[in-house]
């Protein structure tokens, strides 16, 4: 979730709020209820749960609650970019940050972050996507033919969804014309593997610690079958599950 890449493309355009009005209101609705706010980061391979403490709209910015420990509140610290994610009235409510800061609020340690520009509302939970995790990533196998051969490259998960997969391409050799339709692809869940078309729908270039860049590719379900809907949910539910218990400490 490189952050732009699961917030800011384009099938997420038309559920983005950009009114500054709206976006206050939401957030401090979230931060009134005491909802608590998924936030992910190092690209989503660490997890806490934190709250919005105040809007405070003469400064622009959001106080949130700190985490547990002192070690996670230093990756939060040293993270680029955050992610957050939570639930209003059963909408899923998607916003960034380019990097959070110490502060107090009412004398307790707090993190500060620019209030978001846009945040996303998301009705239908086939477009709220989960990260994979890294330490035990999920191989995604596309065929295609080249040459009067067919050749697979193997990818792995960046994220899932009801809807669809992000595809990691670290060789650059898949086709990603939006549109173009990949038939037969295998998804190596730890459930069993699944079979489905993927349709290319965005493209995002990648440049890795290392240098190395790599592309990251947005893909739909083309007319998935039941079960594979049924596999992929039950894969969701495992990692959605997986992560709260992670960021709660149980984990």
């Amino acid at each position: 979730m490189n952050l732009a890449s699961d917030h800011e493309n384009d099938e997420l355009t038309p559920y983005r709020v950009n009114s500054r009005r709206e976006v206050i209101a939401l957030l401090r609705s979230i931060g009134e209820r005491n909802q608590l706010v998924r936030m992910l980061i190092n690209h989503g391979s660490d997890t806490i749960v934190t709250s919005i403490l105040k809007i405070d709209e003469a400064n622009n910015t959001v106080l949130l609650d700190c985490a547990p420990t002192a070690v996670m509140n230093q990756r939060v610290l040293d993270s680029e970019t955050l992610s957050f994610e939570t639930v209003l009235e059963s909408i899923r409510i998607l916003f960034t940050s380019p990097a959070a800061e110490r502060c107090t609020y009412e004398n307790l340690p707090a993190f500060i972050i620019p209030l978001p520009k846009s945040v996303i509302r998301l009705q239908r939970r086939e477009f709220y996507r989960v990260p994979t995790p890294l330490s035990n990533p999920v191989r995604c196998t596309v065929p295609f033919k080249s040459e009067d051969q067919i050749i697979s490259v193997e990818t792995t998960l960046h994220n899932i969804s009801g809807g669809g997969v992000s595809i990691v391409d670290e060789k650059k050799l898949i086709d990603s014309t939006p549109g173009r339709i990949y038939e037969n692809c295998r998804i190596d869940l730890p459930g069993g593997a699944v079979t489905v078309a993927l349709q290319m729908r965005n493209l995002m270039e990648v440049t890795l610690t290392n240098g190395k860049s790599i592309h990251r590719l947005g893909c739909a379900f083309i007319d998935p079958s039941n079960g594979t809907l049924g596999a992929v949910q039950k894969y969701i539910t495992k990692l959605e599950r997986d992560q709260n218990a992670k960021a709660t400490g149980l984990g």
